[in-house]
């Protein structure tokens, strides 16, 4: 991977971890996901308007092809499915079972996807460094304790399934951006715009819900509407530069960053197991890197 691909990541995985750590405060008892995924989509497009106008005419990107438009549309299905299977793995399962499963499912199936896919060919290095990542995210998320009988509940394979949306809309972004040559903003911008599209129906449907949500909430959510877009152009921008096997496993450096947060700022617990789970995925970078 290169310095410029690791540098976009590395600055990605502290956007994600900034922009996750402002969601886990918001009170989401007056509104559930759809409205929080509507709102958050809604004022992605109207801030990022005035970048992707610029990007349009002023820097000439253009406008996707035909082929261009079928990705955008299948890329924000996918986005928008990841969005209601992991809300109904949380709803039958826990977060400490459905989330790690998913952050660590997911670069494995997109690397595992690259290479049949996309006939990426990683060293050994590299494929170290994914198991280094996928393990790093597991432990952090509980280690062993995700694997005793009871734990793997319903919601394990709620979780797997989740990270299997995460590995097919990479993959898609990725077919976009590094066979199509879309502009990163402009592609996210328009996939952003069909998703305020296929979440409006069910989030208007209980409009009190979101205003109330919005109401209590709404500085927190305009830094998210800032700050996550900007982490995933980053991501989409890297994959011009390196290949998915590399980038999809380094993005989890989020996860890392989020733990020694919640150590660190939340007072959250087992600093061990959290520090080792990081230190588990800053080795498998390097050897990302360095692969």
């Amino acid at each position: 991977m290169s310095p410029t691909a690791l540098a976009l990541v590395v600055t990605a995985a502290f956007l994600h971890a900034t922009w996750n750590f402002i969601a886990k405060r918001i009170d989401t008892s007056e509104g559930g996901g759809p409205q929080l995924v509507f709102l958050y989509a809604l004022l992605t497009v109207v801030l990022y308007t005035p970048l992707a106008l610029f990007f349009l005419i002023g820097a000439d990107a253009g406008w996707p092809t035909a082929l261009g438009w079928v990705v955008i549309v299948i890329s924000a299905l996918l986005h928008y499915g990841y969005t209601l299977v992991l809300q109904r793995g949380y709803r039958v399962g826990d977060l400490s079972v459905v989330y790690p499963l998913a952050r660590g499912t997911g670069p494995l199936l997109s690397s595992l996807g690259a290479i049949v896919l996309l006939g990426e060919r990683p060293g050994w290095l590299a494929l170290a460094g994914i198991a280094l990542v996928v393990g790093g995210v597991l432990v952090i998320a509980g280690g062993e304790r995700l694997f005793r009988r009871g734990s793997m509940h319903a919601g394990a394979g709620w979780g797997v399934l989740t990270g299997g949306f995460i590995a097919a809309y990479t993959l898609a972004d990725a077919y976009a951006i590094r066979t199509l040559l879309l502009a990163p903003l402009v592609y996210y911008y328009l996939e952003n715009v069909l998703r305020v599209v296929l979440s409006a129906p069910m989030a208007c449907s209980r409009p009190a819900r979101m205003a109330m949500l919005w109401q209590s909430n709404w500085r927190k959510i305009v830094l998210i509407s800032l700050i996550s877009p900007m982490s995933y152009f980053l991501i989409l921008t890297a994959l011009k530069y390196a290949p998915v096997s590399h980038v999809a496993p380094a993005r989890e450096m989020s996860m890392m960053v989020a733990a020694l947060l919640g150590v660190r700022l939340l007072g959250e617990g087992e600093m061990h197991r959290r520090v080792g789970g990081a230190v588990l995925i800053a080795l498998g970078v390097v050897a990302l890197t360095l692969g």
